[in-house]
């Protein structure tokens, strides 16, 4: 019994330092991670603080060896390109991750979306811009903003796919079955009871979707490039914040580095914003 007691003891020993040793190294790689983050976000901070004044919002990017200059005309295109794009992709997201809940359980058609959207979900950003490129603007022989919306499109389609197929499968199935009690088609449960109670969890992926492509560069280009000018045509390239910032930061000028601190600044606060909204307000209304 003694010799019993004592080999369990050795073994609780045993694992209460391998305990204690892995959460010291995760600990370790928790406070490493932190303190990146921190020291990206302060720096980012002082240097985007600094840019940011009226003339941002109100005055057009320079052209090169100006003095002053500001945004507008990419905070505009940015706000056009992710309005189309949620445009798009909220409903296709949506209904394509109703279907694969409600009805694609032994299909194969679903099978396959599942697949595809997986890679899509896994594919480089880079390569979206340039399958969209080839398809898209080399037909047309031209840059612009609809080309970008497609190609943040199929970046978000993905993301609000796999939310809604999510949230529609936490959706207990009594209320499914109390609905088909009643008499309900099979189409008018999915519509009208299931998706009504899994709304608040389907809107959380669409801002997270919108979060993600709010600072993709990549993509836009190959896509939508870029506009020195004021603009609003989608037919024609558009500025975007994404773009300008990659182009402004390896500039010459000092004025035009500042411009990208400050535009990083306003991509920070939008996506930190669509996080927090995503996140604390649709909370205690995901159904479980």
């Amino acid at each position: 019994m003694n010799m019993s007691s004592n080999i369990d003891q050795a073994i609780f020993a045993k694992r209460k330092r391998a305990n204690k040793v892995g959460l010291a190294l995760s600990m370790a790689a928790m406070g490493l991670g932190m303190a990146c983050l921190v020291w990206i976000l302060s720096i980012l901070f002082i240097k985007g603080f600094s840019a940011i004044s009226l003339n941002m919002f109100l005055a057009s990017t320079p052209a090169p060896g100006t003095d002053g200059g500001g945004l507008s005309n990419a905070i505009v295109g940015s706000l056009l390109l992710v309005g189309s794009c949620t445009l798009i992709s909220t409903p296709i997201g949506v209904l394509a991750g109703l279907y694969l809940s409600e009805y694609g359980d032994r299909s194969r058609v679903a099978s396959l979306t599942r697949f595809v959207t997986d890679i899509m979900l896994s594919a480089p950003s880079i390569v979206i811009g340039l399958f969209v490129y080839a398809l898209y603007v080399a037909q047309v022989q031209h840059f612009s903003g609809w080309a970008g919306t497609i190609a943040l499109s199929l970046i978000a389609i993905p993301v609000v796919v796999r939310t809604t197929e999510n949230m529609l499968r936490l959706v207990p199935g009594s209320l499914r079955e109390a609905a088909y009690a009643l008499g309900a088609p099979k189409w008018k449960v999915a519509f009208m009871i299931t998706l009504r109670a899994a709304q608040s969890g389907i809107m959380t992926g669409v801002l997270l979707a919108l979060a993600r492509v709010s600072g993709e560069t990549a993509p836009l280009l190959f896509t939508a490039l870029s506009n020195q000018f004021f603009s609003t045509d989608m037919n024609k390239p558009m500025a975007n914040l994404p773009v300008v910032i990659f182009q402004f930061a390896m500039s010459p000028y000092d004025n035009w580095v500042a411009l990208a601190w400050g535009g990083s600044l306003l991509i920070t606060f939008a996506v930190l914003g669509l996080n927090i909204l995503a996140r604390v307000v649709f909370r205690e209304k995901v159904p479980g």
